[in-house]
């Protein structure tokens, strides 16, 4: 991992930074998000390794937020906030990502949805790092360039404003999905106006 370094910093100083492979249970950001199933109840890769490395905690937590919802599911594009329990970030924010192909037109607003509304709520809890996985890219099937590119430009939108959120980084599961995030990166690097967002990346082999 030493050898690798990719961030997009703004102009106010705040970083996005892209890692991997990585494992998102073992980040040091004060939260991680979670790619969850809406019954917010735990579920296969990123969802069932969060709930694995932290613990029962976090299940208790997400079962008492769904059961004060009217549907008794999180809808997807939004975003709740939970204790980490025993993993080393104080929070977990599940959001729930559109499985691709039923979402119509609608799919990368969700998207980008699920990336703005983990920033806001991080954001009204102080929280001033967090670490996200590529969201809908695993079994919910999300092409991952695609994704790259709407999660990338969600976070340069959302990311600017914030009160307390300096720090946002990527931890992506293998190099292929990482390769997708920098390429994004680097390309809205160079549509945003000059000066606005600074690429760096440092890759030796």
């Amino acid at each position: 991992m030493s050898d690798f370094a990719a961030r997009l910093t703004f102009a106010d100083g705040k970083t996005l930074e892209l890692r991997g492979p990585a494992d998102i249970t073992k980040e040091t950001t004060e939260a991680i998000v979670n790619a969850a199933n809406s019954s917010l109840l735990g579920g296969g890769g990123v969802d069932g390794a969060i709930h694995h490395a932290g613990g029962p905690s976090i299940l208790q937590e997400c079962r008492r937020i769904v059961t004060k919802m009217k549907t008794g599911a999180l809808p997807a594009g939004k975003a709740v906030i939970t204790t980490g329990g025993r993993l080393p970030a104080k929070y977990v924010i599940h959001t729930v990502g559109p499985v691709y192909g039923r979402g119509g037109r609608h799919e990368a607003e969700t998207l980008a949805s699920c990336y703005r509304a983990s920033i806001q709520i991080a954001d009204d809890h102080g929280i001033r790092s967090l670490a996200f996985p590529s969201i809908s890219t695993g079994a919910f099937g999300y092409p991952v360039q695609e994704a790259a590119e709407i999660a990338v430009g969600a976070i340069a939108v959302a990311l600017p404003p914030c009160a307390h959120v300096t720090h946002v980084r990527f931890v992506l599961f293998d190099i292929a999905t990482r390769e997708a995030y920098v390429r994004a990166a680097e390309e809205l690097a160079r549509q945003l106006p000059e000066n606005s967002a600074i690429f760096y990346l440092q890759h030796q082999h």
